[in-house]
């Protein structure tokens, strides 16, 4: 506003104006101007205002200026808001048809020139605010895609780290609860059977205690996987669920697998053999079978519990079913004759020769 009252004030002393520029001329710049504080509220009534006041002016006897520069603003104003339709819209029936309906009355070459600056004027502005436009848009929606991709990164890594909390707890759990029961069932009569499932509690609890301060550091520093499982516990794994009395077969071998992979199969077979010594209705027996067809790992966990039902859904199935969704497998658990199978479907990298 200051530029545009000092240039106008200037110009008024080299211009032979019919009319100096007077307190009414200034207050009319001004009133012309005010609108502008709102534009971005009102962007169309704002632009419509400046426009009228502002062209009147240049009707006037007042010298001319650089006033041009207030409907200038609020075109701006008006493209970055409502966009560049409605814009041009708005710039030709409140410029060009005016200005077009003067240069006929008046039908002079100097203001064909006007008319001529006027149009390219109006698609400058529109141009530049349509430019400026996008790329606050773009910038918007890059931003967005960032905290949206945080975000799904972020639940992510939280289903991931309450899954491992709950395959860990879960599983060490029922085996200390299976072991204490014995423990309490044997202690007197059989005292040595009972130190020895003392000792597989303290086994199991040490196990767990390690695997979530793995999981809180994980959680405190926000770097790290935390805990890597892997079918090379195996045999550890396959010792607890023994120790509670059940007859553990395993059949075939997973092979040199992926670390995915390998951390997801072990995962879903730790769940598998928890859900068994926690649901299953008396079993003795669970086989285990490993078998590799094509590029694709297959895990096959069966109890032989009776009176097998339909599994209610739970976090431990959920999230098997998770993990093998997550590798872009496959994940079935019901029942079968004579118990309680959880059939996984891995895919797993084939390296070609050379790899």
């Amino acid at each position: 506003m200051a530029l545009v009252l000092g240039v106008t004030t200037a110009a008024g002393h080299f211009q032979h104006a019919r009319h100096p520029l007077d307190p009414l001329g200034y207050a009319w710049l001004v009133t012309a101007a005010l609108p502008l504080l709102v534009s971005r509220r009102f962007p169309l009534p704002v632009f419509l205002v400046v426009a009228g006041l502002t062209f009147a002016y240049y009707w006037s006897a007042y010298p001319s200026g650089p006033a041009m520069l207030l409907p200038t603003v609020a075109l701006f104003t008006l493209t970055r808001v409502r966009g560049p339709v409605v814009a041009g819209i708005a710039g030709t029936v409140a410029l060009a048809v005016p200005f077009l309906a003067h240069l006929i009355v008046n039908a002079s070459a100097l203001f064909d020139a006007r008319a001529a600056l006027v149009i390219a004027w109006l698609a400058a502005v529109l141009g530049i605010g349509t430019a400026v436009r996008n790329r606050v848009a773009a910038i918007q929606a890059a931003r967005e895609r960032t905290a949206e991709h945080r975000e799904r990164l972020a639940e992510s890594e939280r289903l991931r780290i309450a899954r491992e909390v709950h395959d860990v707890v879960a599983h060490s759990l029922a085996m200390i609860n299976v072991q204490a029961g014995v423990a309490a069932h044997v202690a007197d009569r059989r005292p040595e059977q009972a130190i020895e499932a003392l000792r597989a509690i303290k086994e199991a609890s040490a196990a767990a205690l390690a695997d979530l301060r793995a999981t809180v550091a994980v959680l405190r520093s926000g770097q790290g996987l935390g805990p890597a499982p892997s079918l090379r516990q195996l045999d550890e794994l396959l010792d607890h669920t023994r120790a509670t009395g059940l007859d553990v077969q395993v059949h075939g071998s997973p092979g040199e697998l992926p670390a995915p992979v390998d951390g997801a199969a072990y995962r879903i077979l730790q769940e598998s053999l928890t859900n068994v010594v926690r649901h299953a209705n008396q079993p003795g027996q669970v086989r285990v079978t490993f078998a590799r067809r094509g590029g694709t790992l297959e895990l096959v966990v069966r109890d032989d519990g009776r009176g097998a039902t339909e599994p209610k859904p739970g976090n431990g199935l959920r999230g098997m079913g998770e993990r093998a969704t997550a590798l872009g497998g496959d994940l079935t658990a019901g029942p079968v004759d004579g118990g309680f199978e959880v059939r996984a479907l891995l895919p797993v990298e084939e390296r070609t020769e050379g790899d």
